[in-house]
């Protein structure tokens, strides 16, 4: 105790810290995620950009986009999300959360844009695509429409009150008030959108006129003592929004009819709807969990209909042809799936290699797993089921990580060459381009199994290296050179003879690039030593199938395979590059040390330990004892107990184990050079030359070394002499408040830093050998369960020199983490890491093809007198709306941005703002209109025309003054109430924004301000442009009447 003492109070003298691994030099950090974030609970899907995005329960958002770019967004509250949906090819994505915060994401960015706290529970939420508006439904029955201004959230002044939709018997049931569906109908998005309630009610709402203007569905027979079905899920069924489905929580589905059209002929009390589907789930009472309708030209359209229920069957989820008209019996496939599910979508894209597009099938598992069907084998399935033949079932697969077919039990990670990636970049882009994407059938259709279209020359050529040992037996090499996982080859081979896979799971692996050396330990105790060939190798096929393999094997790479076997399973393996010697550990506590030239066993020591006998880690080193030199062989158990024995016989050099007072489970070892160490350097020798005893300095400069040793519980540092001696001395120790999981090492430009890592994803950088904090972070998503005996963990960490991590969560997702302050590590980061294409070229095909409705053409202002002239139309099509849409969003503005109901204090009945006293009187407005024959009195018209128009804006003028007046008489009366209503929500607000990082409303005003001044200027330059237009048209048309009309008098003349 006092020799510690003295060596910590040493090492706090002025200057003695200088030189230690500071924060500044550091930044820990998730560089890249690959694959499917665990806890996945939506989907969301942009056509256009052909972009997935899946939420998790921890607040984290993944992003899919092309050539294998993939994005990981995280949020700053941890909980799960309720609606997850994309603003289509404007590069915003909306997530609302539980919270019933909307937050908006940047994803040209990957930034956290901006937050918008809702006062109410929302209950759903829909954006109107091709706009910057969205809607949002809460529990009271209320609608709210919400704009998007320079990535800012605004809340519009036009409401869809409950009272005014819903009909004139409102419910007034508690909990029968919540708007379950908005849904903007087709090809009238701008016109009319239909509210869906969950008493069943549905409403088809005029934008407008502002009213409903057609009501159907509800349950008007129902008694007030018993429980109405409520509604789950709807969609629409059609690419006209005459049609809809809706699903209730008693397992009925139901098709009704809606107009097309402002003034509906059909009766605004119809109750039964067209049709009804009897799938089985109002038998089973499976509540309709979710919808989805894929439109296929009107020959195969389906329906998607998916049950909630904790327990999968084959009637869970079912597929259904919906066309217009069809048979009597009804088409359908029901889907034998591994496992309930929560969400599901259907995604489409253009692939590379097939240059055709591919129709994707997604379901989302209460697991957080994604499965995938390829749906035009749904749709096929369907199509022969209709002509009564026999077709065989699509079949899922799983997405998860590339090639892994078998649980990865060991991996190592080794960097070189840091400066080599810069001639490749063109090599890679073109790679990731050609690579198999995550969501790619069709070079999966083997079991999962790829091929690689890559060149394998040899290690040298490879920047990072990632070897990974799996359950089967195999080897796996990957290049890791940029964040896409390459694969390079695949080791199956067992001895000279024996080239197929073990099947027994690999516990240890060794390489060494220099001496061309692989070791691999298996849990039988077999270890198997690879030399391989010098380098370069044959130019062939790389990644071998993962199935099978080739009667060739590996023979252009391997060139020898040795075997020897070793008692109990192998946990550790190093080796003695001087004398060519290698330890092997192994889990029933034996140190075996071979000759791998033989492989000759020289001799076998057996560590006993009352509590755990398996040997973790293994060291050799070459240090002074008793004033020679000599060759060590440092060992730690399981235990955290450690001891010295000479590598050269085995035998002990102390008769006492070194270990803590409650023995834990130890996890890393780590021989320092106390002199490479820059921490405290003479302090920790002054230190230790007190402990030994020795009154010379220069002696213990020489060969000292220090004992790095970390546990799930603590961390420690001995002196490696203390061992040799099997003397207890910790220098330093560092208790830990939770559990750590792996540990390591890393070396920066300085110094020496130990990582940490624990249960609960946080990571702790520390300085060596003091083991003060220096950075802490944490990596959401990322659980580390402690494995059962005889069995492996889901989890596989492994890291290299420099401090950069792979840690691989079971078979869904690989996080690459770095250390260094840049990313030199990884190699093309800002490209795999942008999903948004900026300028991307949308064709035609792509866009009819990501777009769920067909639109019909426009047709010019003459085409159009010309069919009213000829009174043709044709048959049996429907009447279509259509609009331009840059003048209905502009129309859009000026309506959401007028109340359209206002609110009385005392009384909460909603009125319309023309009704009452503010409508207008037409005697109150004189228009004097000239009915002479033009061109007979054109300087009169004109000077009428002027008057008129100057009478006329007297008289608006004169209305407008009446109306200011009687709203302000009203305004004031509840201006007291409001303000105080209105400062206690923006302060609730601003709480909220400060947790996200933003900034209080206040200092936000200047900029709202300047920018609604500048919207407010192009609007006025629009209306400018547009009057200048209209101008122009009526004197073209003026002049087009004039020789109309000379024309006629010439021939009446005549």
């Amino acid at each position: 105790m006092f020799v510690r003492k003295l060596v910590e109070k040493a090492s706090k003298k002025p200057g003695g810290n200088s030189d230690i691994v500071k924060g500044s030099d550091i930044n820990p950090r998730v560089v890249f995620h690959h694959g499917i974030p665990s806890g996945c609970n939506l989907l969301a899907y942009d056509s256009i950009q052909k972009l997935l995005a899946t939420s998790t329960k921890d607040g984290r958002i993944k992003l899919f986009g092309k050539d294998n770019t993939q994005a990981l967004l995280e949020s700053v509250n941890a909980v799960p999300s309720k609606f997850l949906q994309f603003m289509e090819n404007q590069g915003i994505l909306i997530n609302v959360n539980i919270r019933n915060h909307i937050e908006v994401w940047d994803i040209e960015k990957n930034l956290f844009a901006d937050v918008h706290p809702f006062q109410e529970d929302i209950t759903s939420f829909t954006v109107m695509q091709h706009s910057p508006y969205m809607y949002v439904g809460d529990s009271a029955g209320n609608v709210t429409v919400l704009k998007l201004e320079q990535e800012h959230i605004v809340q519009m002044k036009y409401t869809i009150p409950y009272s005014v939709s819903h009909g004139n018997n409102p419910t007034e049931v508690a909990g029968d008030t919540a708007v379950m569906h908005i849904l903007p109908q087709p090809t009238a998005e701008s016109k009319r959108v239909l509210i869906i309630f969950i008493d069943g009610i549905i409403s088809l709402w005029d934008i407008r006129e502002s009213k409903s203007v057609y009501t159907v569905g509800g349950n008007p027979l129902q008694s007030l003592h018993q429980e109405g079905k409520k509604v789950t899920s709807a969609c629409w069924a059609c690419p006209f929004g005459s049609k809809v489905v809706v699903g209730y929580n008693n397992g009925e589905i139901c098709i009704w009819s809606i107009p097309r059209t402002e003034f509906p002929s059909e009766s605004s009390t119809q109750i039964a709807p067209i049709s009804k589907l009897n799938l089985g789930y109002k038998l089973d009472k499976v509540p309709i969990a979710s919808l989805r309708w894929a439109y296929a030209d009107g020959k195969a359209n389906r329906l998607y209909v998916m049950g909630a229920s904790d327990i999968a069957s084959s009637n869970l989820l079912q597929v259904i042809l919906l066309n217009e008209y069809t048979e009597g019996r009804t088409i359908k496939l029901g889907l034998q799936l591994p496992e309930p599910f929560v969400d599901m979508g259907i995604i489409s894209s253009f692939s590379e290699q097939s240059k055709h597009r591919q129709d994707c099938f997604l379901l989302l598992g209460n697991s957080g797993h994604l499965y995938a069907y390829d749906d035009r084998s749904i749709e096929k399935y369907l199509l022969q089921s209709q002509s009564k033949s026999s077709p065989s079932l699509p079949r899922d697969i799983m997405v998860k990580i590339p090639f892994v077919d078998s649980k990865i039990t060991i991996a190592k990670f080794i960097t070189q060459n840091t400066h080599m990636l810069s001639s490749a970049d063109e090599d890679y882009l073109l790679l990731a381009k050609s690579f198999p994407s995550l969501l790619s059938f069709e070079t999966k259709l083997k079991d999962g199994t790829q091929l690689n279209a890559s060149r394998f020359t040899g290690f040298s050529k490879v920047k990072n290296l990632y070897i990974t040992g799996h359950s089967d037996g195999a080897i796996n090499f990957w290049d890791l050179s940029c964040p896409l996982l390459i694969p390079i080859i695949s080791l199956k081979q067992q001895s000279e003879d024996d080239l197929s896979l073990s099947g027994i799971p690999l516990t240890a692996l060794f390489f060494d690039l220099n001496s061309r050396l692989l070791v691999s330990g298996d849990q039988s105790g077999t270890v198997r030593i690879f030399r391989l060939k010098p380098e370069p190798y044959a130019n062939v096929s790389s990644f071998l199938s993962l199935q099978g393999s080739t009667k060739k094997g590996n023979d252009h790479i391997i060139q020898s395979v040795k075997l020897s076997k070793v008692n109990g399973s192998v946990i550790s393996v190093n080796i003695n590059q001087s004398t060519g010697h290698l330890a092997v550990g192994s889990s029933k506590g034996y140190v075996s040390v071979i000759d791998i030239e033989g492989p000759t066993l020289l001799y076998q020591k057996h560590i006993a330990s009352e509590i755990s006998t398996g040997i973790v880690s293994l060291h050799f080193q070459t240090c002074s004892f008793h004033g020679f030199d000599k060759n060590i062989l440092a060992v730690a158990t399981e235990d955290s107990s450690v001891l010295a024995l000479d590598s050269d016989n085995g035998n002990t050099l102390s008769t006492s184990l070194v270990h803590p007072k409650k023995p834990t489970r130890a996890l890393f070892m780590q021989l320092l050079d106390a002199h490479d160490t820059l921490v405290n350097r003479s302090n920790i020798l002054n230190g230790l030359d007190l402990i030994k005893g020795s009154s010379t300095v220069d002696d213990t400069t020489q060969k000292q070394f220090l004992l790095l040793l970390c546990s799930e519980k603590a961390a420690y540092i001995y002196s490696f002499t203390h061992i040799m001696q099997g003397v207890k001395k910790v220098i330093y120790k560092k208790k830990f408040q939770s559990s750590c999981c792996w540990a390591s090492t890393f070396q920066t430009s300085n110094d020496l830093g130990l990582v940490l890592l624990f249960t609960s994803g946080k990571i702790e950088i520390r300085s060596l050998p003091d083991l003060s904090f220096i950075k802490e972070t944490s990596i959401r998503g990322f659980t580390y369960s402690t494995p059962k005996p005889n069995s492996f963990s889901d989890s596989s960490i492994c890291s290299s020199c420099e401090g950069e991590l792979v840690m691989v969560n079971g078979d869904q997702e690989i996080f690459l983490f770095a250390l260094s302050l840049h990313n030199k590590s990884f190699g093309l980061l800002d490209f795999f890491n942008s999903t948004y294409q900026k300028d991307l070229i949308v064709s035609q095909e792509e866009l009819v093809a990501g777009c769920a409705t067909p639109k019909e053409k426009k047709k010019g202002i003459f085409s159009s007198v010309i069919k009213d002239i000829v009174g043709s139309k044709p048959k049996n099509v429907p009447e279509i709306e259509t609009a331009d849409t840059r003048e209905s969003i502009e129309e859009l503005s000026a309506i959401f941005s007028s109340a359209n109901f206002r609110v009385d204090a005392e009384n909460t009945n909603h009125q319309t703002v023309d009704d009452d006293d503010l409508q207008l009187d037409l005697d109150d407005i004189d228009i004097d209109i000239d009915m002479d024959i033009p061109g007979e009195k054109p300087k009169e018209q004109n000077m009428l025309a002027a008057l008129n128009k100057e009478k006329l804006t007297s008289k608006f003028m004169a209305f407008k003054g009446k109306v200011m007046k009687q709203m302000k008489s009203k305004n004031e009366k509840n201006s007291g109430k409001q303000e105080e209503q209105q400062d206690e929500k923006v302060g609730q607000v601003d709480e909220i924004k400060k947790r996200y990082g933003f900034s209080s409303s206040e200092s936000n005003v200047a900029k709202i301000a300047q920018s609604k001044l500048q919207e407010n200027t192009r609007k006025l330059q629009g209306i400018n442009l547009r009057a200048a237009d209209m101008q122009d048209t009526a004197q073209s048309f003026s002049s087009l009447a004039k020789e109309v009309l000379r024309t006629e008098q010439d021939r009446r003349n005549s």
